[in-house]
């Protein structure tokens, strides 16, 4: 995808379509992908033709057309997210599962992909010896894919083959440095299109030594995976990573969850859709709290949201799902989203909201 999610939530035009649906790693399971995809293209077909101009409608059918024809399924991950209007044809594969649905909006529906961010591990593994570095993008116990150029590095560089350098401890110290620190540069300049937090793989006194040299210290986690792997294979690295990562993951969780609680005590807690819609646009939500799988089908009428049932949802004046909107509002505002099991929410029908004050 050559656009980011920051750049999709920005854009509001006519016929926003996003196409989001499962689909599999592995034949012969991935062979079926494509006839999904097919179908939910002819659902999208449908609902232009029935609520726009024929021309229109031709229009984005090719281009919906054009994108289906570019993908490839034998690289699929756990879904696929389709985007197109007039001036975009864009997918992405994520490695989380989705609802299989489309909608058709004045905004992208993001909302999967920010799930994708916000409620699941997504994590880079810097493999990291004192001779090669490798990097990895894991997502909870899965490997994305191992980043290509310009990893793996090899310390061409920072190294030395006379004798007395090397039993002088201050310059070996300054020479491991300069290669962590050009390594450092480059994770950071793929952390700044795709920024997830970087779990360290390697010995302790690598680990420490990164620490030094390294610009975004916050973006690593406080803990690592010992041991040199730079040989072993990636699956089996992240096998290991995820059991560091997965406690961290928990006790995140565990830490909003609190939030949540002592919110409600405070009386800091919003469960009225349209409550939390003006304090939305006031700026006063910190924190929206939102149950998976909940999606709602809304028309907004003299800025009062209503509820309205699924059969209806075709027609055009219906935002598909008023909780993405004011998920991707929220966020303009600087506040930010939680996804909950379903049942964490149930005394509140599955979403609310914390204020600011």
């Amino acid at each position: 995808m050559n656009i980011t999610l920051r750049e999709l939530k920005d854009i509001i035009a006519e016929c926003c379509i996003t196409i989001t649906l499962n689909t599999h790693r592995i034949k012969p399971e991935n062979q079926k992908d494509s006839l999904l995809l097919k179908n939910l293209i002819k659902e999208a077909e449908e609902r232009l033709f029935t609520g726009e101009s024929k021309r229109k409608a031709q229009k984005l059918m090719q281009r919906l057309l054009n994108l289906e024809s570019q993908i490839d399924h034998n690289y699929n991950l756990e879904s696929l997210v389709l985007f197109v209007n007039e001036e975009i044809a864009e997918y992405t594969r994520l490695p989380i599962a989705v609802e299989d649905r489309v909608v058709i909006d004045n905004t992208f529906a993001t909302r999967d992909l920010i799930r994708a961010m916000h409620l699941d591990s997504g994590y880079y593994i810097l493999i990291l010896s004192q001779q090669r570095v490798r990097l990895v993008e894991a997502f909870n116990d899965k490997l994305v894919k191992e980043i290509g150029s310009p990893f793996p590095i090899d310390n061409t560089r920072f190294y030395s083959t006379d004798k007395a350098e090397l039993s002088n401890a201050k310059r070996q110290t300054n020479l491991i440095a300069g290669f962590f620190n050009q390594i450092d540069k480059e994770v950071n300049i793929i952390r700044k299109a795709n920024p997830l937090p970087v779990l360290i793989c390697s010995e302790e006194g690598n680990y420490y030594e990164y620490l030094k040299i390294a610009d975004q210290k916050q973006s690593i986690f406080d803990t690592y995976l010992n041991k040199n792997r730079v040989e072993e294979k990636a699956h089996h690295i992240i096998s290991e990573a995820w059991k560091i990562v997965k406690q961290y993951t928990e006790e995140k969780n565990n830490a909003r969850k609190a939030e949540l609680e002592k919110a409600v005590s405070q009386n800091r807690f919003l469960s009225d859709t349209n409550e939390i819609w003006q304090a939305i646009k006031q700026g006063r939500i910190q924190t929206l709290f939102i149950e998976l799988g909940k999606f709602q089908p809304a028309i907004w009428e003299n800025d009062h949201i209503e509820y309205v049932s699924d059969d209806i949802r075709n027609r055009k004046e219906v935002v598909d799902d008023i909780y993405d909107e004011l998920i991707e509002t929220n966020m303009s505002y600087g506040g930010d989203v939680v996804f909950l099991p379903n049942g964490e929410l149930s005394e509140f029908s599955g979403f609310g909201a914390i204020t600011r004050y």
